[in-house]
């Protein structure tokens, strides 16, 4: 039996990319196998940083040295942005960008049956590739059109990632001047609320506990489409997140939601009234918040569409709704052209006044036909001085992260078990995920997939949170959980005020 390998990089959405293929090529007979022994790898590319960039070549070139008659097919937003420079590779055999991501597994299945054949003429076929960006041998399928790039997922259900994504949004729009995305993958792009929902219902019916919604820009999805609104004959309603989650609740017995990164000025009134409704119970307190930058100079240059009281607003709304037990995230980014010390300095300030659970934390990196590769060009932060203020954050982070998690020391929270390393079995523990997206180590060796209330005992040095697990009456089939839970049993709400600064 031909065998294949994906290997992923970069975001939630992506990884969700890569598992479709998966799902697409174990459909069609071929078994998964580690990148030495597949007939076919399959690489699903990020661009987002020029790390990025290099992580692929370097994988690349690891799995043609360590399998040389291994066809190589490389996908992904490198893929799209530069697949002449892909196609040059030792073992590429073809390279299909975001534009035609939806093919990927039918070309990947033709890489392992037989040599890759012509395609059949544009207007006879969908697989087309562009002539003019053939290199050597290697076929390349990329065009600024994004007319097969939504690949949708066979049934998402709860397998190896216990808590799969299911990607209902695709592309942006926003045109950060430091971003490649809409090149990439192009104007934003919403699947149906039909299909998001028939995959809710498939993943319930297969035993799955907690499902993550996940975008490119998903606080996005609905805005491009047109009728078949959600709520009677008002024919001014269009569908938003915030009524797709609500039919999600009201249409199917998921028992956990959440959702991936949304941009600060798409969390919306409606999409915070469901954190007080629903957070705690269905929908996980979890927010993660783009922020880039705390000063309101660098801000601009980015071309975001907020400015540092915007995105306060936002947090203290969201805080207020959900209450003290939100975890909430942000991307920061250090070294973007022409910051001086004191714009960093004002980032710090703002980072400090906030209750952030964890940052991720990025350097600038120029990318190719975007305007802040120009702005680089001008007004260049020396690297020197990023490596500072990369340290600088990376100090603050962790002493955030560590405030937040100390708190839940003592407390029951709820949790979700994952599939644990066998090391960890070997020492009787079992990973987890709490439902405020903290990571626990519970006593005990458990299955993957089970929801239960834990009781947290400690806190590791490297920041995750160990426990035991506790009323195990409550570990009951899932279905049967959402039918006796009261919707407040995870936590009391304050009434009164919350401070940002106090985290």
């Amino acid at each position: 039996m031909a065998g294949f390998h994906v290997e992923n990089f970069g975001c939630r959405a992506a990884r969700a990319d890569g598992e479709a293929v998966s799902d697409r090529l174990r459909a069609a007979g071929l078994c998964e196998r580690g990148p030495s022994e597949a007939d076919v790898v399959v690489v699903n590319t990020c661009s987002v940083t020029a790390e990025a960039d290099r992580s692929a070549r370097s994988f690349i070139r690891r799995a043609h040295r360590l399998n040389p008659e291994a066809r190589i097919l490389v996908t992904g937003c490198y893929a799209q942005r530069a697949p002449e420079e892909l196609a040059g590779l030792a073992g590429v055999a073809a390279v299909v960008g975001n534009s035609h991501k939806a093919l990927a597994p039918e070309i990947a299945l033709s890489l392992v049956r037989e040599p890759l054949v012509e395609p059949a003429p544009a207007g006879q076929a969908a697989m087309v590739t562009v002539a003019s960006m053939l290199v050597g041998d290697v076929p390349i399928w990329a065009d600024d059109r994004f007319a097969h790039s939504f690949l949708e997922e066979g049934q998402t259900l709860p397998g190896m990632q216990t808590r799969p994504n299911l990607k209902i949004q695709e592309g942006c729009g926003n045109r950060c001047t430091f971003c490649v995305i809409p090149q990439t993958r192009g104007s934003s792009r919403s699947l149906s609320p039909e299909k998001v929902l028939k995959q809710v219902e498939g993943f319930v019916a297969a035993g799955g506990n907690e499902l993550v919604l996940s975008g490119i820009n998903l606080g996005r999805w609905g805005r491009d489409l047109d009728g078949g609104f959600p709520a009677g004959d008002d024919s001014s309603a269009r569908w938003t997140l915030a009524t797709l989650v609500r039919r999600i609740f009201s249409d199917t017995r998921l028992p956990r939601l959440r959702l991936s990164s949304i941009e600060p000025m798409d969390w919306d009134r409606d999409l915070i009234g469901l954190m007080t409704e629903f957070g705690g119970t269905r929908l996980a307190l979890h927010a993660h918040l783009p922020l880039q930058s705390g000063s309101d100079a660098v801000l601009r240059r980015m071309h975001r569409r907020y400015r540092p009281w915007h995105y306060t607003e936002k947090v203290t709304q969201l805080v207020e709704a959900a209450g003290p037990h939100l975890t909430l995230g942000a991307d920061v980014m250090a070294g973007f052209p022409g910051e001086t010390d004191a714009e960093f300095e004002e980032t710090l300030d703002f980072v400090r006044a906030l209750p952030f659970g964890y940052l991720h934390l990025f350097p600038f990196s120029p990318r190719p036909s975007t305007r802040g590769w120009a702005l680089h060009a001008e007004h260049p932060v020396p690297a020197a001085a990023v490596e500072v203020r990369m340290a600088a954050l990376r100090l603050l982070a962790a002493a955030k992260s560590r405030a937040h998690r100390e708190q839940f020391v003592g407390q029951q929270l709820e949790a979700i078990t994952l599939h644990s390393s066998a090391m960890l079995q070997s020492s009787g523990r079992t990973a987890a995920l709490t439902e405020n997206f903290l990571p626990v180590e519970i006593a005990g060796r458990l299955k993957a997939n089970r929801l239960l209330r834990i009781r947290v005992t400690g806190l590791k040095s490297e920041g995750t949170l160990e426990a035991a697990e506790a009323e195990p009456e409550l570990d009951q089939d899932c279905a049967a959980i959402m039918s006796v839970r009261p919707k407040s049993l995870p936590l009391k709400r304050s009434s009164s005020p919350v401070s940002l600064a106090s985290a």
